[in-house]
């Protein structure tokens, strides 16, 4: 079969700005659910101390079992924190925009490396321009789709070294957007004299399982999938998709992501009330039930590659699109 060689192009703005001007007209009722749920935090911390208590105990248990609770145990627990970390961004757990950055640095210290300051950058970006690979960092690079190619192998190593693949889309955006700054400064100063704190506390084997948590949590794992799930042409042109499976229960709400970007204001707890309120507008959309079933199929359906992508490049009618909704 040949090699898809090219994202897919579109000339229309994104969908979502335009469905959320109609479902606000139809159903007024959902501007009740944009807030923010300070509960988050709680979620946070429990999360965090988790992490931490593991790395501690592993300290004098073997190896395997170390790369065993990273992959069954650390990897939910991180996961979570990266959707806490994507509350924050959207200042969705407290009123203060400084209390979310502060929410979002005590959810990144389990994830070793410094991601919120980052994170919060390019993802509202992605938001604003989705498909745009010059402001999209969530868009893969061209190079990056044609070195994976549709080989199974090389499809799960870039699930696996996922993290690696983000970092240098960043490198793309150094023209648009200031990638390091006080704000990025001080998550690594905060991570640093975390991570050797966990060091001089658990020693190698901690610092390996918040590490090994980490890649897992957003590599080669069924929650890996999230990030085929999201935006990944998995199902003709449709290019956002939602999960509604058991792992949402977990992972608060994080897979309802048509009702997400159609709503950015609405914490995760009411996202499944958008679903219900405006069923006429969802029940009709693609979407997904098994992380599982997906990453299998994306690894070895050789139909589906990096490169099944929506990708756009007219930014100014998705801007204009986004001044109207």
């Amino acid at each position: 079969m040949p090699q898809k060689q090219e994202f897919s192009w579109s000339n229309e703005c994104e969908p979502h700005k335009l469905r959320t001007k109609e479902i606000i007209t139809r159903h007024p009722e959902i501007r009740k659910l944009i807030g923010r749920n300070p509960y988050t935090f709680l979620i946070i911390l429990s999360c965090v101390v988790v992490q931490s208590i593991i790395a501690y105990f592993l300290k004098d248990y073997y190896w395997w079992l170390v790369f065993v609770l990273a992959y069954c145990v650390g990897a939910f627990a991180d996961h979570t924190l990266y959707v806490c970390i994507h509350e924050c961004s959207h200042n969705m757990v407290f009123k203060k925009r400084r209390w979310n950055t502060f929410a979002g640095y005590v959810a990144n210290l389990p994830l070793i490396f410094a991601s919120y300051s980052s994170f919060k950058k390019y993802h509202l970006k992605h938001h604003k321009y989705m498909g745009i690979r010059a402001l999209d960092a969530d868009m893969p690079n061209y190079w990056e789709a044609k070195l994976v190619g549709n080989s199974a192998i090389k499809k799960a190593i870039w699930l696996l070294l996922y993290p690696i693949a983000q970092v240098c889309r960043l490198r793309r955006m150094n023209k648009e957007t200031k990638i390091f700054d006080g704000e990025m400064a001080l998550n690594w100063i905060i991570q640093i004299i975390y991570v050797a704190t966990v060091f001089y506390f658990c020693g190698w084997k901690g610092v390996v399982f918040q590490l090994a948590s980490f890649f897992f949590s957003v590599g080669l794992h069924p929650l890996g999938a999230r990030w085929i799930q999201e935006h990944y042409l998995t199902n003709g042109n449709q290019e956002t998709k939602s999960y509604y499976g058991p792992l949402n229960i977990l992972n608060m709400n994080v897979g309802f992501h048509n009702e997400h970007h159609d709503f950015q204001s609405v914490p995760w707890n009411n996202l499944p009330k958008i679903k219900k309120i405006a069923s006429e507008y969802y029940d009709n959309l693609a979407f997904h039930t098994s992380y599982t079933k997906l990453l299998f199929n994306f690894l070895f359906n050789p139909e589906l590659s990096v490169f099944s992508r929506m990708a756009r490049n007219n930014r100014g009618k998705t801007v204009l699109n986004i001044k109207t909704a």
